[in-house]
């Protein structure tokens, strides 16, 4: 039962994330799956890239990007 609850959770992430992107940049739905779906699956990428950014580039210690996540998990 917990499995198909985290799945659940998972696609309603998912579905939330790109319809958000659908209607900001104004994509079709296939294009905005597309890339809710590679921000996901690539989370820790995302986030490294997210941190670095609004940290203006400075260096951030490792130990506190393990500690971000996009998503509760």
């Amino acid at each position: 039962m917990n499995s198909k609850n985290n799945k659940s959770n998972r696609l309603s992430r998912l579905m939330k994330l790109s319809w958000d992107i659908q209607r900001a940049k104004r994509n079709t739905r296939s294009k905005a799956l597309t890339a809710a779906w590679a921000i996901i699956g690539n989370e820790d990428i995302t986030v490294f890239y997210l941190t670095r950014r609004l940290n203006h580039y400075k260096p951030v210690k490792h130990t506190a990007l393990q500690q971000m996540g996009l998503f509760a998990r």
